[in-house]
Formats: structure tokens, C-alpha cells, sequence
């Protein structure tokens, strides 16, 4: 007869064989998804893992990735009277000199909307005015920004295409030597993509990865599989979140993507150039593209610096936020002056809100 376990019996188990399998080896791990440092945090999970276990946040918040340049190329457009819609996480951001946030207490009309289909719908009631989506996120919240363009909206209506993919970032780190021992992969972005696209980074760098799901069990066991794979010296993408992640993705999201968007490379904030991990809009729907609608004349690369001392590290997974002068003093949820301080899903937002927290 199978026993019953509570979810606290479960997380004790898997706990128990992490600490038994991990060995002394110093082992690092990273994640690329804000939800997973929510739950690893506010969970208080990091203390109930084995001293030598290391795992850390990268890239993962597309709030926090998004260039100043982006920003201001909104700010630019609002100053010209344009309505400026998008994510409410993205009015704090802070750009090269205001943010949306400040624009619009000195009068420009920007509104909070959940979804592009929303600014779709404030564009076809304001007919005398012109708006403009700004798109950000990761394969999970592109495919939404495709459909609202590939099914003729207003002629009022327009993007301004912040959108990037995950996989060719966590190539990037892996490249540039950031000496990584195995990756628990984001599962909304891989609800979308499959696993398909990690198995050529466990080939080429021979890491082991984990498509993993949000409770604390999902993460807890996600660990304690990363570390069998390397106790057995072993390499192989694993797919802890099969209960929503399928081999094959979603195939309807990954063509409206490619029909809509293409790869192209250029910065993220606090990182460089990233070869062809950042979207745009293709040139059959070039009337939609708010850039070139509107000549916007921000180059790419132009501000796309840092404005807090660590955010790069931060977003890189060498450092924490706490090592940050200016955490939680200068820099709060309430007045923030990195990006990876505003939004729920910042790894310094996180920190702050939880990072005390023990359960």
C-alpha cells in the first residue's frame, strides 16, 4: 500500500535525498524565470538546500531586461501625444532621464492595459488619435502581440516590438563562461516553445536542464533531478512540468510568432548584444511597427546602459541584491531606481519583499 504524504512530508523527502546526492562540489544553478524566484524566495527554499548548492536568478524578469532606449522611444511618443498602453509593471521602468509613470503625471496619456487586445480595442474608440502597444515579455506574452497584428487592427494602432526569446540567452551565458552547472528552465516560456530548443544547448554544453513548474515542489524536485543527472555525469533535458509542457509546444502560438516576428540581435539591459534573442516585426507588417510608423530616431544600443551600481551582475547571477549599496535604501519598490526593482517578478523586488522570509 502507497503511503499518504502531506506536501510538507514530500518537500521533506525530496529535501532529504538532495542533501544525500549533493555531494561537496560547489554546484551553481540558475533559473530564468521571475515566478520560480518568487516561489524559491518567498518559500524561504535557498536555507533548506545543502551549504554547496547555489541557485540563482539570470535573466528572467522581461521587465527588467528591457532597455532604457525602449523606454524612452515610449516616452518620445507620448510627448507627441500618442496613447501609450502597456503592462502596468512597465510605467516605473525607468528610461535614460523619466519614466511612463512620470510622463503621465505631467499629462501624457498612458493607460495600464492587461493585453494588446485591450490597446486594440482604445484604439478603434479613439479613431482621432493614434496609439501605441508597448510589447514586452518573453515567448509567453509575444504570441498575444502576433495575433492583435496579424488580424488587421486599426490603422490608428501600432507596436512598439520589446519582445525576446529565452533560449539564446541562456547560450549567451553559457558562452561567455559564467560557469553554470545546470539550468532550471522557465515553464510559461515552455508551455509555448516545447523542449525542442534546450536540447541544442545540453548538446553544445553538455548541461543539464530541467523544465520545471512553480509550486515549491516542482522547484525542490527540479534541484534534486539537476543533481542526479550530474552525480551520474549525465547531460539530457529533463521536463519536471509535463503536466502543461509538451514536447511540441504550442504549435498555433510558435507560427503566429514566426509569421509576425523575426530573431534579431541587439542589447539587453545590463547585458550585451545577445545574437538573435530579441524580436521584430517582419517587413510584411511594417505599417504596424510603431518604430517605423512614427520614425522614432532612437538607435538600438543607444541607452541601454545601467543605472543602478549591480543590476548586471544581478541579472547575470553573480551577484545578489543585497551586495547592491543602494538596496533597499535609495532603491525601493516605491522609488526604484534599477529595473530589477519595479516589477513582481525583479529579482531585487523579490529580495525585498521576501528575502527574510522563512518558512
Amino acid at each position: 500500500m502507497i503511503p499518504e504524504f502531506n506536501n510538507k512530508e514530500i518537500a521533506s523527502r525530496i529535501i532529504q535525498k538532495i542533501h544525500e546526492i549533493s555531494g561537496n562540489k560547489r554546484i551553481k544553478i540558475m533559473h530564468v524565470c521571475g515566478t520560480h524566484e518568487q516561489t524559491i524566495t518567498k518559500n524561504g527554499l535557498r536555507p533548506m538546500l545543502p551549504k554547496n548548492i547555489e541557485v540563482v536568478p539570470g535573466p528572467g524578469c522581461p521587465v527588467c531586461i528591457t532597455p532604457q532606449v525602449e523606454i524612452d522611444r515610449a516616452i518620445e511618443l507620448s510627448r507627441r501625444g500618442v496613447i501609450i498602453t502597456t503592462y502596468g509593471d512597465m510605467l516605473r521602468v525607468p528610461g535614460s532621464v523619466s519614466s511612463l509613470s512620470k510622463e503621465k503625471a505631467t499629462g501624457a496619456d498612458v493607460r495600464i492595459v492587461y493585453s494588446p487586445f485591450e490597446a486594440v480595442e482604445i484604439a478603434r474608440k479613439n479613431t482621432g488619435k493614434n496609439i501605441v502597444f508597448l510589447g514586452i515579455g518573453f515567448e509567453t506574452t509575444a504570441p498575444m502581440t502576433a495575433q492583435v497584428i496579424s488580424k488587421n487592427p486599426p490603422d490608428n494602432f501600432s507596436v512598439l516590438c520589446s519582445h525576446r526569446v529565452v533560449p539564446p540567452a541562456m547560450d549567451f551565458l553559457l558562452k561567455g563562461g559564467y560557469n553554470i552547472d545546470g539550468f532550471i528552465d522557465p515553464g510559461h516560456v515552455s508551455a509555448i516553445i516545447g523542449t525542442e530548443p534546450y536540447h541544442e544547448i545540453t548538446k553544445k554544453y553538455n548541461v543539464p536542464q530541467v523544465i520545471t513548474g512553480f509550486e515549491p515542489l516542482d522547484v525542490l524536485m527540479s534541484i534534486l533531478m539537476i543533481l542526479k543527472q550530474i552525480k551520474d555525469n549525465t547531460a539530457k533535458v529533463e521536463n519536471e512540468y509535463w503536466r502543461i509542457v509538451k514536447p511540441e509546444g504550442n504549435k498555433v502560438a510558435l507560427e503566429l510568432m514566426n509569421e509576425v516576428f523575426e530573431t534579431f540581435s541587439k542589447e539587453w539591459r545590463g547585458l550585451p548584444v545577445i545574437p538573435d534573442a530579441s524580436l521584430k516585426i517582419r517587413s510584411g507588417y511594417s505599417e504596424y511597427d510603431a518604430q517605423i510608423k512614427h520614425k522614432v530616431e532612437m538607435p538600438e544600443g543607444e541607452g541601454c546602459g545601467i543605472e543602478c551600481p549591480l543590476c548586471g551582475n544581478i541579472l547575470k547571477g553573480l551577484s545578489d541584491p543585497v551586495d547592491c549599496e543602494i538596496f533597499g535604501k535609495l532603491c525601493t519598490p516605491e522609488n526604484p531606481v534599477g529595473a530589477c526593482m519595479v516589477s513582481s517578478e525583479g529579482t531585487c523586488n523579490i529580495a525585498y519583499r521576501y528575502g527574510n522570509l522563512v518558512i
